[in-house]
């Protein structure tokens, strides 16, 4: 749950950058990066228009949230700060990420609070979060959920069963897995892979030479890039799909070379989108990225051979996913 929804639930407050103790009864850092006492406040210049998000409202978002609320559910909707969320939740399309809401990892650009889970799950989540989807009406949900390098197959057959268990309930839902890299393990990735998906998706988040300022070092580029491409050759049939930042210093032919290697490893879709820095601990924005330049690298993406790609300011790995293969950039206009 977000800060704001903490305190309307009367929960206490944690500052960002700070430690506390999970109702699980582990530690966590909120936000995942700690605060660095003395580190100076790097300055950038105010967001450009095309980054103003409208304010979430609607029937649609409205009937979600009270979903969420009353089932207590994790979102990266809210747990990453989405700016999309109203649209999504408007639409009928959601993110829900389960294996709860504390990652073992601590990249540089997430929001979402870091920790050791040790080995804590919660047995009811595949039912629960297959009676979520129904209560809350999607036509299309995105499955995702923290890095869990503390379970032995880094959560795989607990995501699969969340899986099985949502088509069971919902066999008109489409399902899309932004996964972890489960450690670059193959057999727990065929674990998700087969277990009911239409897409399967794992980010490389940025281009080969930024991968280690800005994920966990335990994250790989080539590791994200052999997944994707072990993924599409186990099922052919499901789609396969990643993610790049942009705004953190990389170049156009690193760009480039990154949707190259992405390609020839048959990815079918990638979503490009401007990294916005989500608490002063996290990377700094090198640069922002505007909406020509969006349509210029989705341009060239498509001709590399890509079924789609989604670029825009403001797109994020999830945005306007189930309108995906309708090949016209998912309605941004540019």
């Amino acid at each position: 749950m977000t800060d704001k929804s903490n305190h309307l639930r009367g929960i206490p407050i944690v500052q960002t950058g700070s430690k506390y103790r999970t109702e699980q009864g582990f530690s966590a850092i909120r936000n995942g990066v700690k605060t660095r006492r003395g580190a100076p406040e790097i300055q950038y210049g105010d967001k450009p228009g095309w980054l103003r998000a409208a304010m979430p409202s609607g029937v649609g978002f409205s009937g979600v949230r009270q979903a969420v609320r009353e089932h207590r559910l994790s979102t990266v909707c809210e747990e990453a700060m989405c700016p999309n969320i109203g649209e999504c939740w408007n639409n009928g399309t959601a993110t829900i990420m389960v294996m709860g809401s504390v990652c073992t990892r601590a990249c540089r650009f997430c929001a979402v609070d870091t920790g050791n889970p040790r080995g804590w799950l919660d047995p009811e989540e595949p039912l629960n979060t297959a009676r979520a989807v129904k209560l809350m009406n999607l036509n299309y949900v995105v499955i995702t959920s923290v890095d869990r390098d503390d379970l032995d197959d880094g959560g795989a057959g607990h995501y699969a069963a969340c899986v099985r268990e949502i088509n069971k309930m919902n066999p008109n839902t489409a399902v899309e897995a932004l996964t972890p890299d489960f450690n670059g393990v193959m057999a727990d990735v065929e674990k998700v892979v087969d277990s009911g998906l239409v897409v399967f998706a794992q980010n490389v988040e940025t281009v080969k030479r930024l991968t280690h300022p800005v994920r966990d070092p335990r994250a790989g580029y080539r590791q994200t890039i052999d997944v994707l491409a072990h993924a599409k050759q186990h099922r052919p049939d499901v789609l396969t799909k990643t993610s790049l930042m942009l705004g953190l210093g990389e170049r156009d032919h690193e760009i480039m070379e990154t949707l190259h290697d992405l390609r020839g490893a048959g990815v079918d879709i990638v979503t490009l989108g401007q990294y916005l820095r989500p608490t002063p601990n996290h990377l700094a924005i090198e640069r922002y990225v505007t909406p020509d330049e969006f349509a210029a690298y989705r341009q060239e993406g498509l001709e590399i051979g890509f079924l789609e790609v989604v670029a825009g300011p403001l797109v994020r790995s999830s945005y306007r996913a189930e309108r995906v293969l309708q090949k016209n950039n998912v309605g941004i206009a540019v």
